[in-house]
């Protein structure tokens, strides 16, 4: 696996269904390296931080590989890498491989795998369809978020290196597919008890259980 852009936002207010709002999704890549901090991309927009950022959300980072994909699905739009918010696009990067608590180094900063994202408004603005919602469901390629174990610095071409897989072996798409699909009660209640899965995304199971 590599580093095909890097990519930070600016602050954007877009107008809504009438409504004015505030968002950090339109991520553009940057020629310069970025800096991966314990909660945060140094220098790029995080708005709504129940939703992003933190230690568990440090960083989003999405496969290059699906690019293709969603362009021949959304061929009118103005495609750059970032489209899908992310800080860091790889190419490589596989969702059925890559597991929560793995431990990677990219560039020189050490992460760890914490969930799959869940896709929301945000992306359906930055797509001028909410109907992407749906099909990035469907697609169950949502890319994954961070926890940044040692910060530091990550440029495009820069190598990725799988340092340690965790043991439990539970795919970022087995997570997200749980939060989507019906799923067993046993196969939740396991997924719960990952010491490395997100809390926030293990509320989000906790309320599936409950049902």
């Amino acid at each position: 696996m590599n580093v095909t852009a890097v990519n930070i936002a600016k602050p954007r207010v877009v107008s809504w269904k009438g409504k004015e709002i505030k968002t950090g999704i339109y991520k553009y890549p940057v020629s310069i390296p970025i800096l991966l901090e314990e909660t945060d991309v140094k220098g790029d927009t995080v708005v709504d931080r129940k939703y992003h950022g933190g230690k568990d959300m440090a960083c989003y980072l999405f496969s290059a590989d699906h690019y293709p994909y969603w362009k021949e699905n959304y061929p009118d739009l103005d495609w750059n890498w970032g489209m899908f918010g992310e800080n860091i696009t790889i190419a490589g990067f596989d969702e059925t491989a890559i597991c929560i608590g793995d431990i990677l180094k990219i560039g020189n900063a050490i992460v760890q795998v914490s969930q799959p994202r869940q896709p929301c408004l945000k992306l359906g603005i930055r797509f001028n369809d909410q109907k992407v919602l749906k099909d990035f469901i469907a697609y169950a390629r949502p890319g994954g978020y961070l926890r940044v174990l040692q910060p530091g610095t990550v440029s495009k071409d820069a190598e990725v290196t799988i340092l340690e897989k965790d043991p439990r072996q539970l795919s970022l798409s087995e997570v997200f597919q749980m939060l989507y699909k019906p799923t067993d009660i046993k196969t939740l209640e396991n997924a719960i008890l990952h010491p490395h899965l997100a809390e926030s995304c293990k509320n989000n199971l906790r309320k599936i259980l409950s049902r």
